[in-house]
């Protein structure tokens, strides 16, 4: 590439040694300036790397323009590439066996002075405000750039497998999926709204019923919803529908995939296969739906060692159907300070719990006496031995219990597990996936007195008679699964109901009647009659999927312009209000919530 022609030839990080001699024309931003004994170094960035430019004083122009070059200056700088000197050589740069001896320096604009520097973190406020500059820095630019490829990645071998790659609509119809829809007034239909989705879930069954067989989008979906690390109103998703498929052929395919792309983004070979847990058995055992396998610790059921006991805390769990009593044994807990185990407390009551027992082994051979705990003396020595043999508690260790409602026993007992496995360092530097099955179809929403869906209501049954679904919801598991990923849950999915009367019965159960069904689904329930065949998919969260490549704690890491947790976007602060006149186009009127009440 000719230097009198281009604007840039090479990129600052691929200056080499094979281009010594060469005239290379450079653009990039202004890390550092130095100004040694009258040579004048620029180490110039973009977002390949550094390379140093040398401005010799015997070039009045080159040096007049270089003086003037201030932090973050955007520059165009041609020159001659040259060895460094042995003695010179940075070994910590890429380029750092060469330098670029300039004949011109253009500035091609100036910068302000920063409200960050960018080799260092600001705060999120900050990051926000001045995305831009942000995502200039190098981790923001490794971290989007690692995202591209893990798209190409997955669209090169869905297009390998014969996948079709179909766009459904953003404008569509508001339908329940267990979030508010954001929605849009429609100016040419008065006083009508669409929704933007929540996901493509009716279109890409629609499409598996026109005969598509294999679909996939990466969709863009919306959700009005309370916002925290790994949640954001928009986000990113790989959906993938497939016709005549059954569960394990669709785990197969998409373990492959995610195979396929851990291995060619970052070169992690994940287990073939993927190990299988039921949803009880992962519940049962670490008080999560997305288990972190790297992190030993597991919870043993002890209920029925307390039963008979008199310490009313445990023992009315203990015989309540629905209830549960839990132990966590940790090894070597007795290192925890008396602080560290109560601090804990207050730790597990934003997961529901009302207090957190524990039991530290301070002699194991003594018994009783070598029990250290504020509830020892109301469990008599049958419970604690039923207790320290089930959890296989040493001399050393500390037992946490947790007692109350199952799911909620479950919920601030996982939770305490992954803090205490993180606070001991028990977590293994490995990777750990696993596919969780067999969930319940429904759950019992107590405060709303009706059965709701624990995926989604297109989600097929094990059951497939109408009048036995009917006659025991609560039995019921679905065809659904989700794919887990050191505790992250990348993507879930399910076999559909595929049959109308099927579908109409699930509805009913979820209390959505006749009328209000063909309102909100009835193009979805006509479609179900023309010979909709058997099909199913599953969808991955691309952001979580390259938080977990890039090794960050949010989504808001690897997505170039997130929102706060408020929804909003300081860059171009978003949302807004609009002017009177366009919301009368719309048919709009904006109320406020103080002039409602009144």
């Amino acid at each position: 590439m000719s230097a009198e022609t281009s604007f840039r030839t090479h990129l600052c990080g691929r200056v080499d040694e094979t281009q010594a001699g060469n005239t290379v024309v450079l653009c990039g931003w202004a890390n550092t300036r130095r100004d040694h004994g009258g040579v004048i170094f620029i180490d110039l960035r973009d977002h390949s790397g550094i390379v140093q430019v040398v401005i010799e004083p015997d070039n009045a122009a080159a040096f007049a323009a270089a003086d003037r070059v201030r932090y973050e200056y955007c520059l165009r700088i041609e020159g001659t590439v040259r060895a460094r000197p042995a003695t010179q050589v940075n070994e910590r740069l890429a380029t750092g066996r060469i330098e670029v001896v300039a004949a011109t320096v253009e500035v091609l604009n100036a910068s302000a002075p920063l409200p960050f520097m960018l080799d260092e973190t600001p705060n999120e406020e900050a990051r926000l405000r001045w995305r831009y500059l942000d995502i200039r820095r190098t981790p923001m630019q490794k971290q989007l750039r690692l995202r591209t490829r893990l798209v190409q990645e997955i669209r090169r071998y869905l297009d390998a497998q014969d996948f079709q790659d179909i766009e459904t609509p953003i404008l569509t119809k508001a339908t329940p999926e267990g979030a508010r829809d954001y929605l849009v007034p429609s100016r040419v239909n008065p006083g009508q709204f669409y929704a933007l989705p929540q996901s493509p879930q009716l279109f890409k069954q629609i499409l598996m019923m026109a005969g598509m067989d294999r679909y996939y989008q990466i969709a863009r979906c919306f959700r009005d919803e309370d916002l925290r690390a790994d949640r954001q109103p928009e986000f990113t998703q790989l959906d993938i529908e497939m016709a005549f498929i059954r569960e394990q052929d669709i785990q197969e395919r998409v373990e492959d995939l995610v195979r396929h792309v851990f291995r060619a983004v970052i070169g992690v070979e994940l287990a073939n296969p993927f190990p299988r847990m039921a949803y009880a058995e992962a519940m049962r055992r670490y008080g999560s739906d997305k288990p972190d396998l790297r992190n030993p610790l597991e919870l043993v059921d002890v209920a029925e060692f307390v039963k008979q006991s008199g310490f009313k805390v445990f023992a009315g769990p203990a015989n309540d159907p629905g209830g549960r009593v839990a132990a966590l044994r940790v090894p070597n807990g007795a290192t925890l300070t008396r602080k560290q185990i109560d601090d804990y407390g207050p730790y597990v009551a934003r997961y529901g719990a009302k207090g957190l027992a524990w039991i530290r082994v301070d002699d194991l051979a003594k018994g009783r006496e070598g029990l250290t705990s504020p509830i020892v003396k109301f469990l008599d020595d049958a419970a604690l031995d039923g207790i320290l043999r089930t959890s296989a508690a040493q001399t050393g260790d500390v037992i946490f219990f947790g007692a109350g409602p199952y799911k909620t026993v479950s919920d601030f007992m996982g939770a305490l597990r992954l803090a205490v496995g993180r606070d001991l360092k028990l977590v293994e530097d490995a990777w750990r996936p696993l596919w969780v099955t067999d969930f319940p179809m429904f759950e019992f929403d107590h405060g709303e007195n009706r059965w709701v869906s624990l995926h989604h209501p297109f989600t097929a049954p094990t059951i497939e008679d109408v009048a036995e679904l009917m006659a025991n919801p609560g039995d019921a598991l679905s065809r659904g699964y989700d794919c887990v990923l050191n505790g992250v849950e990348m993507g879930g999915g399910s076999i559909r109901i595929h049959r109308p009367e099927l579908q109409s019965a699930v509805f009913r159960l979820l209390g959505i009647e006749e009328e209000e069904a063909h309102a909100k689904f009835g193009f979805l329930l006509e479609a179900l009659r023309y010979g909709c065949p058997p099909h199913g998919g599953i969808a991955f969260g691309i952001d979580r999927m390259a938080t977990l490549m890039c090794g960050v704690d949010s989504i808001r890491e690897v997505i170039a312009f997130p929102k706060t947790a408020s929804a909003q976007c300081p860059l171009t602060d978003a949302p807004s209000g609009v002017p009177e006149r366009q919301l009368q186009e719309l048919s709009v009127r904006v109320v406020r919530k103080e002039a409602a009440k009144g």
